[in-house]
């Protein structure tokens, strides 16, 4: 365990750098995402621990128009806060982020008004008191030179990251001296945020000459733009480890590949690697990923997914329950999602492909998860309700938790779990986090963890 002793987050991430680079196992689960099961869950297996929990939102998710969940950074801050409070989460081991600030989500823009809105994004997210900062300006805004093939012009990139930084350190500079400075990551692993369209023969490893010319060219960049400072509290690198997922493949990470990365980075003095699409990987790749220097490990859409996977299993419960009583109004929590995302193709259109059932299959099954985008929209929310609703009245027989829910059988049986619906959510989405608790801290035995499951 990293010791808190009541120091700030920033400090405690600071903490976990230097750990790490020290030869432990030492790393942060960053928890991407903005549903508020996953969240809950996350918070409350902080509230049983010792460390830091990072919650992050990324830049299409949270903005100052709303994102898909229609929630500013000052908004998520609150809602965080919130279910913290609830969860029984100290304030002063959460610690918000925002990632891949930048033009992201106004990439079909000219430059000039994608970048005045990924300007104003930032400054939204530092105000709100997000303190670890993720900068991308990597990809091309509409009118870019080239096409969606040629990669963006390094200079161009750190240009506008700088560019990013100095708006981050002007909104810092209003704020309360208490308040610590942002601490910042740099980079991108290329693939569009969130996993890629396909991964049939996996990504390449970033090259160890392409990490070092992003570092010097973007360490020279904020000197020459006064950031000096700022530059010392670039804590990570964003880097391509070899990790990635598709609709139904997830490309494993091989320690063997990422070496040169590894070994690069131990000649850097007080930086390690993000890797982001982390989901779906072994428990055995997520402690290598660490042991590498690969210290911040992003997850979101598996927690998603696991998310899902118990809603689903649960709507399978719920008919089994209402079956043959003729009060019954069932939630049709699947129809009803698959009917929204049906209606409004646009956050999965273009990743799915295949035959009308496959791309039916994949819009509830792909390990993209594309349906996290719908469950914010009211018609998903009220189905959800009423699928809680129904499960509530009743007990739910721990012959259907063992049928549908196998893994949280035995919780149950042993009086661990409640066998009520929120609590089984829950713990289905703590069954992800759990590897990554395990992978982060090389002193959490069998015991730790099973203590923090229940």
């Amino acid at each position: 365990m990293i010791p808190t002793g009541g120091r700030q987050p920033a400090d405690l991430l600071l903490d976990v750098v230097a750990a790490n680079r020290a030869g432990r196992r030492a790393g942060l689960t960053s928890v991407c995402s903005a549903n508020r099961f996953v969240l809950e869950t996350a918070l409350r297996h902080a509230a049983r621990g010792h460390g830091l929990v990072c919650i992050e939102s990324t830049s299409n998710q949270v903005n100052q128009l709303g994102g898909y969940t229609g929630m500013t950074a000052a908004a998520f801050r609150d809602e965080v806060a919130a279910l913290a409070a609830a969860a029984g989460a100290p304030a002063a081991r959460l610690m918000l982020g925002g990632d891949h600030l930048g033009p992201y989500p106004w990439r079909g823009l000219p430059a000039d008004a994608a970048m005045a809105q990924a300007h104003e994004l930032v400054r939204s997210c530092v105000l709100a008191g997000y303190t670890k900062i993720h900068l991308d300006a990597s990809m091309r805004c509409a009118d870019d030179p080239g096409d969606e093939l040629t990669a963006l012009d390094d200079g161009v990139i750190v240009e506008r990251t700088a560019a990013l930084c100095r708006t981050a350190e002007a909104a810092r500079a209003g704020l309360p001296a208490a308040i610590p400075a942002p601490l910042y990551v740099i980079g991108t692993e290329v693939p569009t945020p969130g996993g890629e369209e396909t991964a049939q023969a996996g990504p390449s490893v970033t090259s160890v000459e392409d990490v070092e010319r992003t570092l010097d060219l973007t360490c020279e960049a904020f000197r020459t733009s006064g950031l000096a400072d700022a530059w010392e509290r670039v804590i990570a690198v964003v880097v391509q480890p070899g990790v990635e997922f598709g609709d139904a493949t997830v490309s494993a990470y091989e320690r063997a590949a990422a070496s040169g990365l590894t070994a690069f980075v131990e000649r850097r003095p007080r930086l390690v690697y993000e890797a982001h699409s982390t989901d779906y990987q072994s428990a055995e790749a997520l402690q290598q990923l660490v042991e590498g220097h690969f210290a911040i490990l992003k997850v979101g859409p598996w927690l998603t997914y696991a998310f899902r996977e118990a809603v689903f299993a649960l709507e399978e419960i719920e008919n089994a329950m209402l079956h043959g009583r003729p009060d019954a109004r069932p939630s049709r929590l699947r129809d009803t999602l698959d009917e929204a995302m049906t209606r409004h193709p646009e956050h999965w259109a273009a990743y799915y492909r295949g035959s009308p059932e496959e791309v039916r299959r994949k819009r509830a099954l792909s390990y993209s998860d594309r349906c996290r985008y719908y469950w914010p929209r009211p018609e998903v929310q009220e189905a959800l309700a009423g699928l809680l609703r129904n499960l509530s009245r009743r007990p739910i027989p721990p012959a259907l938790i063992g049928e549908f829910l196998p893994g949280s059988s035995g919780a149950v049986r042993e009086g661990r779990l409640p066998a009520e619906p929120v609590a089984l959510i829950r713990h289905h989405i703590q069954r992800v986090l759990d590897l990554y608790a395990a992978a982060c801290d090389d002193e959490l035995d069998e015991t730790d963890r099973r203590g923090r499951r229940t």
